[in-house]
């Protein structure tokens, strides 16, 4: 919890009860269905909890913001930030059951009431969202080409509706096809850690 107190240091009692409980919920559950690599479970507050909230450093969303996390696996980047935006509403959606799983029961546990979650493909979604969210879920254009028709075209934030994504490496290629709707930030301008030197934040406007 500490390392999330030094970026954010204004969160509520409840928000700190919440990313308390995370680690050990996640240790629980990903004995049972691995979501997380085992070897790297230590290391949720970093490596998972935190790098989602590098969408928080990014972005304060507006409240009434409509928000799907595209593959979200056990959660993330989706938990975390319905944790710290609790007037956001959030769509969970993975095409893998067990996973899913996992995001729903903790974020039942936790009690968070702006949480949706869904086991489907993105291709079958047809709602509408203010912008996209994922975690290194596919490549940026297969990302643009399967979810640009779930972006609205109402505005409410003052960054035009579209897709935030983490992801890591050299992402010229990716990047290319998106270059002048494109915004591309390190995560080491956010945090300190080590972990966060190969790490980057990439947006892209779909309004």
């Amino acid at each position: 919890m500490n390392d999330i107190e030094t970026y954010f240091p204004n969160l509520t009692a409840l928000q700190k009860q919440q990313f308390d409980a995370l680690p050990g919920l996640y240790a629980d559950w990903n004995a049972k269905i691995n979501v997380i690599s085992r070897k790297d479970i230590g290391n949720l507050t970093l490596h998972h909890v935190l790098h989602s909230l590098a969408i928080a450093r990014y972005i304060s969303f507006v409240p009434g913001t409509r928000i799907m996390d595209v593959g979200t696996g056990g959660g993330f980047p989706g938990i975390p930030l319905a944790i710290f935006f609790p007037e956001i509403h959030f769509l969970l959606l993975d095409s893998i059951g067990k996973k899913i799983k996992v995001a729903e029961a903790i974020a039942k546990e936790i009690g968070l009431s702006n949480v949706e979650v869904k086991h489907a493909r993105v291709e079958n979604e047809k709602n509408k969202y203010h912008f996209i969210v994922s975690r290194a879920v596919m490549v940026l254009p297969e990302l643009v080409r399967v979810t640009r028709k779930n972006i609205t075209t109402e505005q409410i934030n003052a960054l035009p509706n579209g897709i935030i994504c983490l992801k890591g490496g050299d992402l010229t290629a990716e990047i290319q096809p998106f270059k002048r709707m494109a915004d591309e930030i390190s995560l080491s301008k956010y945090f300190a850690e080590p972990f966060f030197q190969t790490k980057k934040l990439v947006y892209v406007s779909l309004s």
